[in-house]
């Protein structure tokens, strides 16, 4: 009787393995039907066929902390993207700020044929080559800051 038990418990557990490891074959009839069977017809010229089951092959499936560092990961990327736009925004408006300076000190010297600056507590004028060297730097700000963002060379 224990020996009939254990046979039979071998041939329950065989037996998913032995559904697993059927064919599966294919033909065509005279009609031009096509036909599937666990079992090669006699007489007809058939081909094995492989079947795909609904599981992934190998070991695709992520474990549930796998998927959890995989989306902490995401998140993690998506926040560093944030964060360098927040970066790039601030730059932007520092680049806008310096622009305007820019424009307007150059305006302003451009405008008045006598610029008055103070040094060490005393004030003077500007000389006509200290004016148009003053110009010429505040043409190159207005270049450098008043462009499209990438023309800056940083």
């Amino acid at each position: 009787m224990k020996i009939k038990a254990v046979t039979l418990a071998t041939l329950l557990a065989l037996t998913p393995a032995l559904g697993i490891a059927q064919s599966v074959y294919k033909w065509t009839d005279e009609n031009g039907v096509t036909h599937f069977g666990d079992r090669q017809p006699a007489g007809k010229q058939s081909e094995r066929v492989s079947i795909k089951t609904g599981r992934p092959s190998g070991d695709s499936r992520q474990s549930p902390r796998e998927r959890l560092d995989e989306m902490e990961e995401q998140q993690r990327q998506a926040q560093q993207r944030a964060d360098e736009s927040a970066a790039e925004r601030a730059q932007r408006k520092q680049r806008e700020a310096a622009c305007e300076t820019a424009r307007s000190n150059l305006k302003i010297i451009e405008r008045n044929s006598r610029i008055r600056v103070e040094e060490n507590g005393e004030q003077r004028f500007l000389s006509p080559e200290e004016i148009s060297q003053k110009k010429q730097e505040f043409r190159t700000m207005v270049d450098e800051n008043c462009g499209p963002a990438g023309s800056d060379q940083q």
